[in-house]
């Protein structure tokens, strides 16, 4: 039998921890295993408890969600980070997965869509919705001016996999990405794969940020 996956609960607000853990605790394959109501308390029970997911709000007294995700993104562990948050806005998104967030949900996401959430970053995949994935774009194009290109280099990926990492980068998931190329979604993840060892990139969302930092994808235009 498999073992549950481990989540950590990271909110200010004790009735919506409440009402997360419940959730939680309630679903088959699932556990919570903590409570933080403050980014640095959520630091804390990451190295101690070592769960498998964190669902991280934004918005913390002290140290916010956004620096408590680098911190426990920069530890060895593995800990995922799934930020859940009330404020659909660019620079908690680009913030967010640049501090190594594996994903981006709002609260008012269903919960089968959040319970879903769980288990693709637990599975190691990244969690990007294409909205999320526009508004990513849109905060690139707004600071790409300003900010010095200091992504990572893509001189060793093949052509095969330049396509499909500017397929990732305008949010398409891997059947769509098969149905595009015409090829077997076995295949597009082994160029995934490929793609994440090459790039040192944890998952999907990382791939989207080392496509436009790397300037395969141009941010003078919206993904199709």
């Amino acid at each position: 039998m498999n073992e549950p996956i481990r989540v950590l609960l990271a909110d200010d607000q004790e009735l919506l921890r409440g009402s997360l853990r419940l959730l939680v605790d309630s679903t088959p394959g699932l556990v919570a295993v903590g409570e933080a109501g403050t980014g640095a308390r959520a630091v804390e029970l990451a190295r101690t408890e070592r769960p498998d997911v964190v669902l991280m709000d934004v918005r913390m007294p002290g140290m916010d969600g956004i620096e408590a995700t680098r911190r426990i993104c920069a530890e060895p562990s593995g800990v995922k980070v799934l930020i859940l948050t009330t404020f659909d806005l660019d620079e908690y998104v680009y913030a967010g997965l640049r501090a190594g967030a594996s994903g981006f949900l709002l609260k008012n996401t269903p919960p089968a869509d959040l319970l879903t959430a769980i288990r693709v970053i637990a599975a190691g995949e990244g969690l990007l919705a294409p909205s999320v994935t526009r508004r990513l774009i849109a905060q690139f194009a707004r600071t790409a001016a300003d900010r010095p290109r200091s992504g990572p280099s893509l001189d060793g990926l093949t052509a095969r996999e330049r396509e499909v990492l500017t397929l990732v980068a305008r949010g398409l998931s891997n059947l769509e990405i098969a149905a595009s190329l015409h090829v077997s979604t076995a295949t597009v993840k082994t160029h995934i794969g490929h793609l994440l060892a090459k790039l040192g990139a944890r998952d999907r969302a990382q791939l989207v940020i080392a496509a436009y930092e790397g300037g395969l994808v141009s941010t003078s235009r919206p993904p199709s």
